[in-house]
């Protein structure tokens, strides 16, 4: 499937909004509609849904994000750093916890931003993998 790039990159910023909120506690859909929408934007953007990008390791996902445009890497990492850990939090798999921890660091390095939310997510995580 061909995709318009800035679509896609429209798409993973909805995304990484949508998680944000709920990774803040300010919902404004139902969490039932969120997950029909993370599924169908997922797909969208790896032709794929959640439990396919899940069963993935952070190796694999990070060829997968080196294949798209280098200046769009910040938006991949950001984006998979909240959806891990929206599912560490709802699901509690460390697997996820390990998972978002390391996209949210890339994203740290790649963006060259100092995000306190991202460092207090960073940190919560490292705490619960000790």
């Amino acid at each position: 499937m061909i995709q318009d790039k800035d679509f896609t990159l429209r798409l993973i910023r909805q995304l990484t909004q949508a998680l944000e909120k709920l990774l803040l506690g300010k919902p404004e859909e139902s969490l039932m509609q969120k997950e029909l929408d993370f599924d169908s934007l997922m797909k969208d953007i790896f032709n794929m849904d959640f439990n396919d990008i899940a069963s993935k390791s952070k190796e694999e996902l990070i060829e997968i994000v080196k294949k798209r445009e280098s200046k769009d890497h910040v938006n991949y990492y950001e984006m998979l750093g909240n959806l891990f850990m929206f599912h560490y939090r709802t699901e509690g798999k460390l697997d996820f916890a390990d998972k978002a921890k390391t996209f949210y660091e890339l994203y740290l390095q790649t963006s060259g931003i100092f995000a306190l939310p991202i460092i207090n997510r960073i940190n919560e995580l490292k705490s619960e993998l000790k």
